[in-house]
């Protein structure tokens, strides 16, 4: 065996031990299966951010602000401050709203230091429930898993090389593995499993008339997105720029 080969075959082991750390990382907490201490459902904000990451928890933030009157939508497709916060003592709320000293779009708001602040302290609440894996073991994670494939491409530099066969069997597997892992979402199995429960217990209503209840939109707002923000708040999800594409509104 050559030594290229022998440094491609150290390579290889290196990369697989990159990803056997970034597996390892990438295991969800075992938390309590979805539910809070007291046994309760997460907030909708929660849940949104599991199912559709940030924006969405700061959608259904400004949808419960809204509700209140503390934000409305601002010009060109922004959403603007409207006086205080009210009476929220909700973290994700309040980081949102302190963001809207000048009108914003949703995408900006999003990243705004309060607001993501907030909704951080969101997440790392999650991952310790087992809901969401927790946010800098799934950064630490996928910087293996990008650091894989290019400690296996190293091992191909070295002089004299190995053979095709070899670099097939050895390289096919790990990029594989890197790509699975990679694709694997930051909500949990318990996560999707709690979303597919109560979109089960709670179907977007035909008509937003059949609900009164302002939890309960947002509720509807972070289970299903788009859909339940034009039915419920289709002028101020229109105006505000919140939908994700043009959704005609319904009367």
């Amino acid at each position: 065996m050559g030594t290229g080969t022998w440094w491609f075959t150290a390579a290889a082991c290196a990369a697989w031990a990159e990803l056997l750390v970034a597996a390892v990382l990438l295991r969800a907490r075992r938390g309590d299966a979805g539910t809070g201490s007291a046994g309760t459902v997460p907030d909708p904000q929660a849940l949104a951010l599991l199912r559709g990451g940030r924006r969405a928890a700061v959608t259904v933030a400004l949808v419960a602000l809204h509700q209140h009157g503390a934000v409305a939508a601002g010009r060109k497709h922004t959403v603007r401050a409207n006086g205080g916060p009210g009476r929220t003592r909700d973290p994700v709320q309040l980081g949102v709203h302190r963001s809207l000293r000048n009108a914003l779009a949703l995408r900006a708001l999003a990243l705004r230091p309060e607001a993501r602040r907030a909704v951080d302290g969101l997440s790392a609440e999650l991952g310790r429930t087992g809901l969401l894996r927790p946010p800098g073991r799934h950064r630490t994670a996928r910087l293996l898993l990008a650091a894989a494939p290019a400690t296996l491409a190293a091992g191909l530099l070295a002089e004299g090389g190995p053979g095709p066969g070899l670099v097939l069997a050895a390289g096919a597997p790990t990029l594989l593995a890197a790509l699975a892992l990679w694709r694997l979402p930051p909500a949990t199995r318990a996560a999707r499993r709690l979303l597919a429960e109560l979109r089960e217990r709670h179907p977007l209503p035909a008509h937003r008339h059949e609900v009164t209840d302002g939890r309960l939109v947002q509720l509807y707002v972070a289970l299903y997105g788009d859909p339940a923000l034009a039915l419920f708040l289709p002028r101020f999800s229109r105006d505000g720029g919140l939908l994700g594409h043009r959704t005609p509104e319904r009367r």
